[in-house]
Formats: structure tokens, C-alpha cells, sequence
């Protein structure tokens, strides 16, 4: 083993310290229902070695009519309790948002949730293209924000051997932000793609999209596998940035 090979495997690897997809604010969409779950899955993303999350309840018109008012209020009565109990740990809010003529109305009244003042976490339907999607991107970046998709590897609609609609969206100025669980799914096409994405460095950040303490359990396993040492020794994800 000559000193270049020796030097890349022993190398330090700077693990992820910031989450920013989960859903972790209690009675808000389908993620925690409790105060208390909410407190203690925060309490094991500390353990992981999480210093920040970004919390990211749905915004769904049909299902979880969330804003920003709301939104704001649940993750100030989360906030009260960590600090009451001494938990250290960065804790904001966003949001995730489904991609709906509501989306597209909240970007034109400029009535949205970003996360590091520009970035929107977006998801569409798994199985079919919203007609409106190219349409709802350019609007994003008009106004300045960053759109990030949300899971890309559980959309059937962009699936292809050649990853060639996934470059399209690259190309058009959409970050990607693939599941930690995804890594692990018993979908073994979702992991596929997955996989493929982080290969081919069309991900840019990596999320737990936490929703109940399962979740991250699951998570715990991944963070603990050889491949996902691998991945992030390979990858500058942008979470920590």
C-alpha cells in the first residue's frame, strides 16, 4: 500500500452535525404526536452527534394546512421545554412543501419558510410529474430561493438508467436531498437510486426525515455502517455548511 492509498483510508471523516428534513414538531402533520416524543427523539439525534436540526413539518393544502404562524408557534413550545430540561441543541424551523397550486400561490405571495434564508424544501407526488413543475422551480428562483427536492430517489416519474431526468433538474437549479433511511429501504429501487445519485454527485445534502422514534433507530443503523462511512469520505454534502 503506497502512502496516498494508506493516507485516503485513515483519513478523518467530519460527520454530518446538521439534519435538515425531519418532523419532529408534536401534533403538526404526520410526524410526533407528543410534546414528550418530540423531546426524546431530539434527545437521540444529540447522542448521534447532532448539534443542529432543521425541523421541517409538511405544508400539504389538502392534508396539513400548515403556515408559517403555526409552524412558528409549535417549534417555540418545543424550544421552551429543551431549554427547561438543559438539552442543548440547535433547534429551527422550515418546512416541507408539497408541490400544489397552494405552493405555487405561497411562493408568488412570498409567504414561505426557508431554511438559511433561501433554501425551500419541496416534494412532489411519487408516481406522476406535476404539469406545473418546471413552472414552480423558475418561480423559486426568481424570487431568489434555492429549491431543494425533497427524497428524489422515491420518484418514479425521474427513474432511468442514465439518471438523465434527475441531471435535467440539476441543470434547471434544483439541489437534491436524498433520505439517510433510503440507504437501508426495503424498497430496493429506492435504494438503488439512491445510491446511484450519491455515486454520480448529484446529492447535495443528506436528511433523516425523521417522523417517530423508529425512524431513528433506523438511522442509528446507517450512520453506523461501513457505507455510510464510505459515502460521507466521498461527498461534501452541504449540510454542515
Amino acid at each position: 500500500m503506497n502512502l496516498f492509498s494508506f493516507f485516503k483510508k485513515t483519513q478523518a471523516i467530519t460527520p454530518i452535525r446538521v439534519d435538515i428534513h425531519s418532523h419532529i414538531l408534536p401534533n403538526i402533520d404526520d410526524g410526533v404526536k407528543t410534546l414528550k416524543e418530540s423531546i426524546a427523539i431530539i434527545k437521540k439525534f444529540k447522542v448521534l452527534g447532532y448539534s443542529k436540526l432543521i425541523t421541517t413539518p409538511h405544508i400539504f393544502s389538502d392534508l396539513y394546512p400548515n403556515t408559517k404562524e403555526i409552524i412558528t408557534e409549535k417549534l417555540q413550545i418545543v424550544k421552551n421545554e429543551l431549554e427547561e430540561q438543559d438539552i442543548a441543541i440547535n433547534l429551527e424551523a422550515s418546512a416541507e412543501y408539497y408541490l400544489d397550486e397552494k405552493f405555487f400561490q405561497l411562493i408568488e405571495d412570498d409567504e414561505l419558510l426557508p431554511f438559511n434564508k433561501h433554501y425551500i424544501l419541496f416534494e412532489t407526488p411519487c408516481i406522476s410529474r406535476v404539469i406545473i413543475l418546471e413552472e414552480t422551480i423558475q418561480a423559486l428562483l426568481d424570487k431568489g430561493y434555492i429549491p431543494v427536492l425533497a427524497h428524489p430517489e422515491r420518484y418514479h416519474y425521474l427513474y432511468s438508467d442514465d439518471l438523465e431526468k434527475y441531471r435535467q433538474l440539476k441543470r434547471a437549479g434544483v439541489l437534491f436531498q436524498v433520505n439517510l433511511k433510503s440507504l437501508q429501504s426495503k424498497s430496493k429501487s429506492t435504494q438503488k437510486i439512491a445510491m446511484k445519485l450519491i455515486q454520480a454527485k448529484l446529492v447535495d445534502f443528506i436528511g433523516s426525515d425523521v417522523h417517530r422514534m423508529n425512524d431513528i433507530i433506523k438511522i442509528e443503523k446507517v450512520l453506523k455502517s461501513r457505507e455510510y462511512q464510505r459515502i460521507i469520505r466521498d461527498n461534501n454534502f452541504l449540510n454542515n455548511s
